[in-house]
């Protein structure tokens, strides 16, 4: 019989394609969202296919699932700042009803459950690049605390089922992932500059343009998450992100470079609160352990990313 696999968080960016991968490698799927931030569609294609089942269920509150459980893969949360600051209450109460359910579930499955995490646990840091020894440097009280705090405590609750119950577990920090499925409302960057290049809009960049980010193609990350709860039983927190660098600044010239036909400009507006200075991921960690690293080069992954938003601009 195939193994069974609960993925929470399934009808978002990531989750719909952690469906697709562990759908396409034999598994037994259950795809579980309260669809407040997700989107049907991105499971569209999964719909009525054996070994494929959606549930629609708040995982704040009980979760059952009849039957034997192999494996839980928890990544529902708002994840991008639109989101989680519209919705504070409900991040919070994700990242800790939602993740105490979730290992309950876990332990009484007998499950291996993986926890998406993520760079924010990081902050505005004052390493760079951030290491998985790095504790931190969030402020709790700020506005982007909702979001950070909850994915901190969501790592601590975890390693305390560990210690406590011997509950196999995997963490995994995800740095800023993109490509197909992402929202244009998303409000992170990425979606954001291309939606505007397409529209002829503005690029709105926050500050001087000087911040970095790093970029990761979403089947690069999917391959490390495949990896790690499969090929190990490491139940520390391991970075996954592309170490490539690049300012936003020159992130934003990038887009227009690859959106010919725009007529956008790029405009500055004030950075936001707490907005990180920098961010790359040290992946010593995950090469080592998983051997892994990014496959897909950033120009090519937003030439996939860009034909995917230009088609959904056309049909709205």
């Amino acid at each position: 019989m195939p193994k069974r696999v609960l993925i929470t968080g399934a009808a978002g960016f990531i989750g719909s394609h952690l469906c697709d991968r562990f759908w396409e490698e034999g598994f037994d799927v259950l795809a579980l969202d309260n669809l407040c931030t997700g989107n049907l569609d991105n499971l569209a294609h999964l719909f009525g296919r054996p070994r494929f089942t959606f549930l629609h269920h708040d995982i704040t509150n009980f979760i059952h699932v009849p039957g034997e459980l192999h494996y839980i893969l928890h990544f529902a949360s708002p994840a991008s700042p639109a989101d989680y600051l519209r919705m504070p209450i409900q991040t919070l109460k994700v990242g800790a009803l939602g993740t105490h359910k979730c290992l309950g579930l876990a332990r009484a499955k007998g499950a291996t459950i993986l926890l998406a995490s993520t760079s924010e646990v990081y902050g505005d840091p004052l390493e760079h690049p951030q290491k998985e020894t790095y504790w931190g440097n969030v402020n709790p009280i700020g506005v982007r605390g909702v979001y950070d705090e909850a994915k901190r405590f969501l790592e601590a609750m975890a390693m305390a089922y560990h210690r406590t119950h011997g509950l196999s577990i995997r963490i995994v920090r995800i740095f800023n992932t993109y490509g197909p499925r992402m929202r244009l409302d998303d409000g992170r960057v990425l979606p954001n500059f291309i939606g505007q290049a397409l529209r002829n809009e503005p690029l709105t960049v926050y500050g001087d343009g000087s911040q970095t980010r790093s970029f990761c193609y979403v089947s690069d990350l999917v391959e490390g998450i495949f990896r790690l709860l499969l090929y190990t039983d490491y139940p520390y927190p391991v970075n996954l992100g592309n170490p490539e660098e690049v300012s936003i600044l020159d992130f934003a010239k990038e887009i227009l470079a690859l959106v010919p036909e725009s007529r956008s400009t790029i405009v500055f507006h004030p950075l936001p609160e707490d907005d990180p200075k920098v961010r790359r991921p040290d992946i010593t960690l995950a090469r080592e352990l998983l051997g892994w690293e990014p496959q897909v080069p950033r120009q090519e992954g937003l030439r996939r990313s860009i034909a995917y938003f230009r088609e959904k601009i056309a049909v709205a």
